[in-house]
This record gives structure tokens, sequence and C-alpha cells, in this order.
């Protein structure tokens, strides 16, 4: 359970002060802007290639965030026509530390004792279910579109660590941003914030008691009047809400998050479900304790 100052969420570009470099690193193009959109201070990342440019936090790897909230929120915009790739240093209980990376980079999953490795597909404007209609998963993998959108990640790094390689997570050691990104926030939380739901909402449909609130102001993308959010941004949260399955890729789901229903859980889309090969794979390497062992397993 998080410390009290890391509740109810903890906004990590605050808290470390990264505008002032004392406990973050930055290597290579990272410049801070001014966004009128969102009207506040973003964090431009862009390289010739995406370990040329990153920021990190904390600003050396023997130095440990500490941060104990079950989610991550990660509020980000893909350079258009450019990769990412990002990497999350967590520590489980037996004090294993547990890289968790996501790029669209990687043309499929890859898992470790040690590295978990997904793909990230970016969604273009409009609807998923119209998109993925005309397009296999496949054609999707790749670039960032031109029209991708700001999105709000929610990552449950308890339940990757518990699913992927069964695992208990203790906390979050570092984060690295590595170019091509626009990053507005990073934040940590035990809480489901829901950028969908008013306050008032929340309070009828008595969504405290399911752990679910709504965004907090510092952590919200800004919504014209008469606007929806959902209209404007994208949501993704990874493992999809309710989800025992196991998924070879990071990406929006074709039902959005829904606070308000009755029934909470989702089925996630077919396209995202592990093939039968992957999840024998992952069998083994749950059972496989060597490094080499593993290693060699992946070079089948």
């Amino acid at each position: 359970i998080p410390a009290a100052w890391q509740r109810p969420y903890l906004n990590i570009f605050k808290h470390f002060r990264v505008e002032e470099w004392k406990h973050s690193a930055r290597e290579g193009d990272v410049a801070a802007l001014t966004d009128k959109r969102l009207k506040g201070t973003i964090y431009r990342i862009r390289g010739s290639n995406p370990t040329s440019s990153y920021l990190q936090l904390p600003r050396t790897g023997t130095q440990s965030l500490g941060l104990a909230g079950r989610y991550l929120y990660l509020l980000f915009r893909p350079l258009p026509h450019k990769h990412f790739v990002i990497h999350l240093d967590v520590t489980t209980e037996e004090q294993q530390v547990v890289r968790i990376s996501f790029s669209t980079l990687f043309k499929e999953f890859k898992s470790t004792a040690t590295w978990l490795q997904f793909p990230f597909v970016c969604g273009a404007a409009g609807s998923v279910n119209d998109h993925t209609a005309r397009t296999s998963r496949q054609d999707l993998v790749g670039a960032a579109p031109a029209d991708v959108r700001w999105t709000c990640l929610v990552l449950d790094l308890r339940s990757i660590l518990s699913l992927y390689l069964n695992r208990r997570y203790s906390h979050l050691k570092s984060v690295k941003l590595c170019a091509n990104l626009l990053v507005k926030n990073l934040c940590t939380s035990d809480l489901v914030f829901n950028p969908g739901v008013t306050f008032s909402e929340a309070r009828q449909a008595d969504l405290a008691c399911r752990g679910i609130a709504p965004m907090p102001r510092e952590m919200a993308f800004p919504i014209p009047k008469g606007g929806k959010w959902h209209d404007l941004y994208d949501y993704i949260r990874f493992p999809p809400e309710g989800s025992k399955l196991l998924h070879d890729s990071i990406q929006k789901s074709c039902s959005g998050p829904v606070a308000v229903s009755k029934d909470p859980v989702h089925q996630p889309p077919q396209s995202v479900m592990l093939t039968k090969a992957v999840r024998d794979r992952l069998s083994l390497v749950h059972q496989i304790t060597s490094p080499k062992a593993v290693s060699a397993l992946w070079k089948r």
C-alpha cells in the first residue's frame, strides 16, 4: 500500500521537479514546451532513433522512485510517422527488478524472467471498430499515424507482473521515456481515474466503493464546452479491465472505459488475445528460472 504522501495519487513530474533536472536525466533532443491546446507545459522527446534521446527518472540507475501505486498513468502523444520506446523498471516483492517495455518498434510480444516487451499499436482518430474492420492487426503495427491522438495510458503494474510472470508487485523503480514522444504527465495511484465521468456522476453511482474516481484536474486533458472527452482523446487500460486473459499488444480496445456500468468486466477484442504458441512459451518461462534457459527458449 502506498505511503500517505503517495495517496490518492502522486504527480511524478511535479513531485520530482522534472523541470529542474536535478532528480531526472535527459539525453539528446528533450525540450519543455508550452502547449496552448493542453494549457500547460509538455515535454517533447525526439531523435533520429528512439535510443538517441530520452527523459529518465530517477537520475541514475542506482536510485529508485519507490512508488507503490498499482496504476501508472502516462499522458502522452506519439509523434506522427515516428517510432517510440518506453521502459519501466519495476521491483517485485522478492526484490527482483523486471523491465516492462512497450514500443511501436516491437513486432511481437516477447517475455523472459526479467523482461516483458509489448508492441504498442497506435490508434488513428475515429472509430476503432471501423479502423480494425479495414485493416488487420498486423497492418496497424508500426509508426504512429498522422492523426494519432493524445492518450491516457493506464498500466496495471500489479496485474502485468501477476499475469505474465506470476510475480508480486512491490514498487516502480524507474521510468525511461525515449524518442519520439510528447508527454504531459506521469502519475501513480491505487485508484482507477476515469476521464469520462464527472464528480457528480461518481457520487450518484457510488463509484468510490469500486476504486473508481473522476480524473483529477492536474491529470486531465481540457475539453471544449459541449465536447466529449472520448471524441478528442484515447484511453487505454492495460491489461483491459477485468481481464484474466494474456494479451500480446497494448492498444485501444473497441469498448472504452465504462465507470457507471453495472457490469464493469469487458471482453477484450479477439485480435489481441495471445496465440496458443505464445501462451505455451509463457507457461514454460514460468517454470524456468535459468536466464540462459529462457534466452535459449526464445531463439527456437
